[in-house]
């Protein structure tokens, strides 16, 4: 295990290093100048980050991935269909409600929705849509689609939103998709994915075990809608928090990291109970197993804890500084910027690291680990970049939502369904709490630069949801480049054969015998 550990830590070092190096970078510019405190603060939160993001891994290899494996497996072998459905409902709800970062959603429409409203409304539509997911593998429904359906009703239920003037609602509602499916859930609900696919069996077992993510993104912003539809439409406030480096300290800093810790805690402890219920009734694992989990759990709390407490304290305000420095000093370099920094960025959110591995091993290698990276480094170096130009020239989130989503769904007809499976479950597992912790900060901080506070619900939120768009894109355009090149080689070959010349071919004379 300390073998184990030491590469997982090598890892995240690696994947951490793009981003410091080019914040560091930056900081001693005159484009945006952080004073030593800031810089200190920085480096040392970035190597926690590492920390966290490693510890997490090897908990994520040890605990999470197996303990969804053993329940979707030991559910579906048991043909208990009635006793998996309702297991992941509740499973969806319970852990979706003890999601750190639904809270911070629910504060920002507590003026207009009860954020316990908010919260158990959005939990139902996680634990509905997880459901769903279950059933479709089951039945093996074409998860295209579903997709096409739900994202339809979703722009239908958007228009209906904007008609009754309450379109500042539309970027907290598809950035609450992201939200919910945060680091503890996803490598659980995938896992879950998994075990029930390879149970099933079938030629689409690989394909079958991707969509659950994809499916879950999509519970939270039909939730959040129709919350703000049935709402009214009332006004909404964000007040600005405290970015600076300092309020990280002190009394400020112990009250973090047990709230931290609570939260992942209730997260993690809730996971646990739930699998102790069926360990007791369907799985009945041997004792060994079961301490494997207990110490991958561990593992995965401490290194939670420390990887949110890194971003709270060093690269939520340095995010918010640089997106407010960069935009005043120029705005084109503040593009430049964003997209340099989305790019690198994606590579130090723990659940990628979890879905590519995954992916790696049902595909076989066909999609390798990098190739993933690739094509989500650049799905989200461009959204951020998108969103940039949003927050300059001022635009509706639907400009972009509409076509992204509508190219996504098109292009889902052209290319091998499993990386639609996977392209869609990669938009949730990109917008990660990174994503939240640090490029949502220097959003607002680019939007205060150039359009003040009072717009940062309008133009600051959205960034999520344009994260979580992207790579669908991007993903599947690496499915389709993979059909086009496999059919010019086939192609080069028959071309090949047909235009060899006549002297290539061998006749064999045959002599009758005396």
């Amino acid at each position: 295990m300390g073998k184990a550990l030491l590469v997982k830590l090598w890892e995240a070092l690696i994947s951490v290093l793009p981003v410091t190096g080019i914040v560091l970078a930056v900081s001693f510019t005159p484009i945006a100048p952080l004073d030593w405190l800031e810089r200190t603060v920085f480096a040392v939160s970035a190597l926690l980050l590492a920390a966290g993001i490693g510890l997490f891994n090897l908990g994520a290899d040890l605990a999470m991935t197996p303990m969804g494996r053993h329940v979707g497996e030991g559910l579906t072998k048991s043909r208990r269909i009635g006793v998996l459905v309702c297991v992941c409902f509740f499973l969806g709800v319970l852990i979706t409600v003890a999601e750190p970062d639904l809270s911070v959603l629910a504060g920002q429409v507590g003026a207009t929705v009860s954020p316990w409203l908010l919260i158990a409304t959005v939990g139902v539509g996680v634990g509905l849509f997880l459901v769903l997911a279950v059933i479709r593998m089951v039945t093996r429904t074409d998860l295209t689609s579903l997709l096409l359906f739900f994202y339809m009703l979703l722009f239908a239920f958007s228009s209906l939103l904007i008609t009754r003037g309450a379109q500042f609602f539309l970027p907290l509602s598809f950035d609450s998709g992201g939200v919910t499916t945060g680091p503890i859930t996803v490598p659980f609900i995938m896992a879950l994915g998994l075990g029930i696919a390879q149970t099933l069996g079938g030629r689409d077992a690989g394909e079958n075990s991707f969509g659950l993510i994809a499916l879950c993104s999509v519970g939270p912003v039909l939730a959040v809608l129709i919350l703000s539809i049935l709402s009214g439409g009332g006004e909404i406030s964000f007040p600005l928090p405290d970015y600076s480096i300092r309020a990280g300290f002190g009394p400020a800093f112990g009250g973090l990291l047990a709230d931290v810790a609570w939260d992942v805690a209730k997260s993690l402890l809730l996971m646990a109970a739930f699998f102790l219920l069926l360990q007791f009734t369907v799985l009945r694992l041997p004792a060994r197993r079961l301490m494997q989990i207990g110490a991958g759990l561990v593992f995965a709390f401490v290194g939670l804890v420390v990887f949110l407490v890194a971003v709270s304290v060093g690269f939520m305000p340095v995010g918010y500084r640089l997106g407010l420095m960069i935009t005043a000093y120029s705005e084109q370099l503040m593009f430049i910027f964003a997209v340099l920094l989305g790019t690198v960025a994606v590579l130090a959110e723990p659940a990628v690291h979890v879905l590519n591995q995954q992916v790696e091993e049902v595909t076989g290698g066909t999609v390798t680990k990098r190739q993933m990276l690739a094509a989500l480094s650049a799905g989200v170096g461009i959204s951020v970049g998108l969103s940039v130009i949003r927050l300059i020239f001022g635009f509706s989130l639907l400009y972009y939502l509409i076509p992204g989503y509508l190219l996504s769904l098109g292009l889902s007809f052209f290319v091998p369904k499993i990386y639609t499976a996977i392209a869609f479950d990669s938009g949730g597992v990109a917008s990660g709490p990174l994503t939240s912790s640090f490029i949502l900060p220097m959003s607002i901080g680019a939007c205060v630069s150039l359009r003040g506070e009072s717009a940062v619900l309008d133009f600051a939120f959205g960034v999520v949801a344009l994260v979580a768009m992207t790579p669908l894109i991007t993903i599947q355009t690496l499915g389709f480049r993979a059909i086009v090149a496999r059919k010019a080689r086939a192609n080069a070959k028959m071309r090949k054969i047909l235009s060899a010349e006549d002297a290539q071919i061998i006749y064999f004379d045959y002599k009758e015998a005396d």
